[in-house]
């Protein structure tokens, strides 16, 4: 949880706090999952920031036949959700797959779970429509699967367009980067359905020196 503390001492490598009192109980936090094609160093240090920042509360690693980047740290990634939960006053960090192929992660799906591809090809239903369509007594948030770079493959759209829990959407005319697709679809599902925590609702801070 989120606690306040008053600090006895503090040094260059260590410091002293007392702790008083609770401010945030640490409580589950049910996001949608986010699978995703591997990108190039930079563009996947968006991706993973920016998607702990929005409550995804899984995220994936998915191989596709167009992956480029095929080798994942994933103790880097698990590191890079870890801070950017601290950053954005998250209580709680996204669980971490390891690597699979886009055959084993539609595989494990769970059925009762819708997935959003997003499809850049176009002429799919827009990603707005689909996630107000979403029935409030859903069992779980939707998951969303975001290519790599250049799109999935044409067999592969074929293939996850025939499974009963994937819904194509779209994000507009405009082709989007993959860390920039992802992070749009993840704010729109925020927009409609997500916690919408307010800055209030976060409790407001103590003073500096006793805030921890």
């Amino acid at each position: 949880g989120e606690w306040a503390a008053r600090i006895g001492r503090l040094g260059r490598g260590d410091g002293v706090m007392t702790v008083r009192t609770e401010i945030r109980p640490q409580q589950a936090e049910p996001g949608p999952w986010l699978g995703f094609a591997p990108l190039k160093k930079a563009a996947l240090d968006v991706l993973i920031g920016k998607a702990t920042e929005l409550g995804v509360a899984r995220l994936s690693p998915v191989i596709t036949a167009r992956t480029h980047a095929e080798r994942v740290n994933v103790d880097r990634l698990r590191a890079q959700t870890v801070e950017a939960a601290e950053q954005c006053r998250r209580l709680t960090v996204p669980g971490l797959d390891p690597p699979a192929s886009l055959t084993a992660f539609t595989g494990c799906w769970p059925p009762d779970r819708r997935l959003l591809l997003l499809d850049e090809t176009g002429g799919d239903r827009p990603l707005v429509e689909a996630i107000i369509a979403e029935p409030d007594g859903a069992p779980a948030p939707p998951g969303i699967l975001v290519g790599p770079e250049g799109g999935f493959a044409p067999a592969e759209l074929d293939a996850l367009r025939k499974l009963p829990f994937v819904t194509a959407v779209g994000l507009g005319p405009r082709i989007l980067r993959a860390e920039t697709a992802a992070v749009a679809a993840l704010a729109c599902w925020q927009m409609w359905c997500g916690d919408r925590t307010s800055p209030t609702a976060l409790g407001a801070p103590p003073d500096p020196d006793t805030h921890a």
